[in-house]
């Protein structure tokens, strides 16, 4: 089930970093553990929120939040992730709740995933991975289909890293492509994390795809449909000449095979269709009526 952390702690999505810390503790006070002893909805109630207050109140946390929503951002945060190097010690020690502190109930209420390194000082830090970070790349039609190279600004550490990035044919929108080693830095010496680079398709104004066939339509005359003719496609890279049979009806497809989608990764490649629709004119002369007029009377 989705989760809309803001609504969590009634905020407004543009609430500041204070907004945010004020609104968290009323409602800890309220639903603390110590205050409703064997209150269980009470207990979740508090779960919900300050799991809403650990990736609001961590900058780089709720920039993922806010971009990618959701489910994307659960997709690359785990719950142990969500709580890392969160630091809410402080508030709970402000309530004057006794023994009941941070990593106290961290560890009683949230298990393992609220107990992790950092709660607890008697826990020897082991290495962990930095976090991934995730960026929208918007590529065009034709190299989503045929792959390339493609220049990525990426702001990391505070400066901007320019990277080339290898688009592998075929790759569709919502696929990701992981670059290793260009998240966050890892922790007690760690490996760093991967930048997940989610790709978004631009549409062509002439061809469509389905799967690894691509679909382009051609237009042919009346008389070009009812006695063949030859045509110009154009592919994605040159232009073939096809020839189009006598009898031709309005949405047939002529197969350019492997003009699709290239080949990858020991798959073949795709087709191109070209799908036929017969102009039919809108104004006619005074021969052209005649010679129809001629074709009507013979049942065509």
């Amino acid at each position: 089930m989705a989760k809309d952390y803001y609504a969590a702690l009634g905020i407004e999505k543009t609430a500041g970093a204070d907004q945010i810390k004020k609104a968290y503790r009323k409602l800890a006070m309220k639903y603390h553990p110590d205050k409703n002893p064997d209150d269980k909805k009470a207990e979740e109630r508090f779960k919900e929120i300050t799991e809403a207050y650990a990736v609001l109140s961590d900058d780089e946390k709720k920039q993922q939040y806010d971009q990618f929503g959701d489910t994307a951002f659960h997709q690359q945060f785990s719950q142990e992730d969500i709580f890392r190097n969160a630091d809410l010690g402080d508030i709970f020690r402000e309530f004057g709740f006794g023994g009941r502190g941070g990593n106290d109930i961290f560890g009683q209420i949230f298990g393992a995933a609220g107990g992790h390194q950092g709660y607890s000082a008697q826990q020897r830090p082991r290495p962990r991975k930095g976090q991934d970070y995730m960026m929208r790349l918007t590529i065009p039609f034709r190299q989503a289909v045929l792959g390339g190279e493609r220049r990525v600004d990426l702001d990391r550490d505070g400066q901007t890293e320019q990277l080339q990035v290898r688009i592998p044919p075929g790759v569709e929108s919502g696929q990701k492509l992981r670059i290793s080693g260009k998240g966050g830095a890892g922790a007690n010496g760690g490996p760093t994390g991967d930048l997940m680079l989610e790709i978004n398709v631009t549409k062509h104004p002439h061809f469509s795809r389905e799967g690894n066939n691509l679909y382009t339509t051609v237009k042919i005359s009346f008389t070009g449909a009812c006695l063949g003719t030859s045509i110009d496609v154009k592919t994605l890279e040159d232009t073939k000449r096809i020839k189009v049979k006598p009898g031709t009806q309005n949405g047939s497809k002529v197969r350019l095979k492997g003009f699709g989608v290239a080949e990858r990764s020991g798959k073949p490649a795709g087709d191109l269709y070209a799908v036929i629709e017969v102009e039919v004119p809108k104004h006619l002369s005074d021969e052209q009526k005649e010679i129809l007029e001629k074709l009507k009377d013979l049942d065509l």
